[in-house]
């Protein structure tokens, strides 16, 4: 049977996902067999695993860090918001059906056998089970039939982490206050306190500390630094999103890619990779104004294609967007962002909201996008087509990733065979298929995925950027097209530096965390 271990957070974005991925990278290093587990995700990024299951990209990341492969007993349930009240539910990897959150509350107690059962495998086959909690343990109104906090934790009889975040301010009333909310069962699986993400000098906060643990009753088994480790993000609260000007990438000659941040953005991790790309910087753009003229507009994936259109619509980024593809500014769909791409979007279903909807596209390629209630995920590899225009050099390159999506995209009738060429903007521009997909989750045949036109480029894969090669190029195109020099130190072994992260998250975690503690309340030796 394995050891498990919960890391708890005062609120959301402490800190959680980051310690429980260093703490599997800790203990594949010292040997054990380590996977990952969080009862209920709530979040837009997910992962594809191998057998075409869904599931949270946090716990994807931690089984990266653990030297495992993802799979979907590692987060039995995912909820991916649709509304500001209401989620797509996913059990087990697949989609049940949309709730409102009042419903699914209701609900949700039936999947105490489904989270026991995901449990048990894991239990079965691995060492230590890192469990990552969710939000705060002590959100009052909700604590009656938990499943992923305090809940899990007596399911599974495991011991409890908490973490607070420091660099929010407040951070000994936070740990303070959540111990003192628990009941006194709740209190006895807690045995340590973490504060995370601090600057300065530790030893201006010794005094707190010291008072702390007399408070709670408690020692503090770490005080971590506001750590630069690149790692995949989990959800909106993500530093990555954060709005930067145009004008810094100019200013520090780098190629500025601007990735329009829909309101139910998914999947932002495609643009993980050019975090590693010296040459080029990522900033995501809400408002017309911050848009300016970056060198690459990406249109990334969202859970509401129709929903987030419209808001682009309204808020004159469509506008601004069409205005740039015009002037010979690459543009990139992914997605539902690829969808937007078209010339027409219809849910006669209702799987995006009102049933029977249909609304004109962004007209950048003759293609037609119906969505239907089937939900299409699947890890797929291939290569690109033959690619035109700025990012020619792609052409022929491998590529992997994964498609989640619900809808299918087709070229429009008028306007025949894949190569036809057309007329637009005075240019002869061909619309050819983007790439050739030779495998499916295992079935093997040729599948042609996404269409570019000129400027204009689409696809559904995720994880298109990631393979050897492809965000290199991506930027080294667009330097040159600046007039930059290329750069030496360009990255070219994307998962070689992700393992070299997961490295240093663990260097940073040993030096700041009390191990043998951690250690002795696993019940393991060191």
């Amino acid at each position: 049977m394995a050891k498990p271990i919960m890391i708890q957070g005062t609120m959301s974005n402490a800190g959680k996902s980051l310690i429980a991925a260093g703490l599997c990278r800790i203990f594949h290093q010292d040997g054990y067999r380590t996977a990952p587990f969080k009862s209920q995700n709530m979040a837009l990024n997910s992962y594809i695993t191998a057998d075409g299951l869904e599931m949270g990209r946090a716990q994807a990341v931690q089984a990266e860090a653990a030297g495992i492969a993802p799979q979907a007993t590692m987060n039995p349930i995912l909820l991916k918001p649709t509304t500001d009240v209401g989620s797509q539910v996913i059990v087990n990897g697949r989609p049940v059906g949309n709730m409102k959150a009042k419903d699914y509350f209701a609900w949700k107690k039936n999947l105490v056998p489904v989270i026991q059962k995901a449990y048990d495998q894991l239990d079965k086959d691995y060492d230590i089970i890192v469990i990552e909690g969710a939000g705060s343990p002590v959100e009052i109104n909700l604590k009656q039939d938990d499943i992923v906090n305090m809940g899990l934790a007596a399911m599974v009889d495991a011991p409890v982490l908490l973490a607070g975040d420091i660099d929010r301010g407040g951070v000994f009333a936070q740990l303070y206050g959540t111990v003192a909310l628990l009941t006194p069962e709740e209190r006895k699986r807690v045995k340590g306190l973490i504060i995370n993400k601090f600057r300065g000098d530790p030893s201006i906060l010794e005094p707190g500390i010291r008072q702390l643990e007399e408070l709670c009753g408690l020692p503090v088994v770490g005080l971590l630094p506001y750590l630069t480790v690149d790692i995949d993000d989990e959800d909106s609260l993500s530093s990555r999103l954060e709005n930067r000007k145009g004008r810094l990438a100019k200013e520090e000659n780098k190629a500025d890619i601007a990735v329009i941040r829909f309101p139910r953005i998914s999947n932002f991790t495609d643009l993980s990779v050019f975090s590693a790309q010296s040459g080029g910087q990522v900033r995501y753009v809400e408002q017309p104004g911050d848009l300016g003229t970056p060198d690459l507009v990406i249109l990334p994936g969202t859970k509401n294609t129709i929903g987030d259109l419209l808001w682009m619509r309204q808020n004159g980024l469509e506008g601004g967007i069409l205005k740039l593809a015009h002037r010979g500014t690459p543009i990139w769909g992914i997605c539902g962002g690829y969808q937007m791409l078209g010339e027409e979007l219809s849910d006669p279903e209702g799987v995006e909201g009102e049933p029977g909807r249909r609304i004109q596209g962004m007209g950048l390629l003759p293609l037609s996008t119906i969505f239907c209630q089937e939900k299409i995920t699947r890890q797929v590899t291939g290569s690109f087509g033959q690619v035109e225009g700025i990012f020619e050099e792609l052409s022929g390159l491998k590529l992997e990733g994964y498609e989640i999506h619900m809808g299918e995209t087709v070229v429009n009738r008028e306007m025949g065979p894949a190569d036809t060429a057309r007329q637009a903007d005075g240019r002869m521009e061909i619309c050819r298929p983007f790439a050739y997909l030779m495998e499916k989750s295992g079935e093997k045949r040729v599948w042609q995925d996404g269409w570019s036109r000129g400027n204009i480029y689409g696809s559904y894969v995720h994880g298109i950027f990631d393979q050897p090669q492809i965000a290199e190029k991506v930027v080294k195109a667009l330097r040159k097209k600046n007039g930059l020099p290329e750069n030496e130190d360009e990255l070219r072994d994307y998962q070689a530096y992700r393992e070299a992260q997961y490295d240093l998250l663990a260097e940073s975690l040993r030096k700041s965390l009390d191990m043998e503690r951690i250690y002795q309340i696993l019940n393991q030796e060191p």
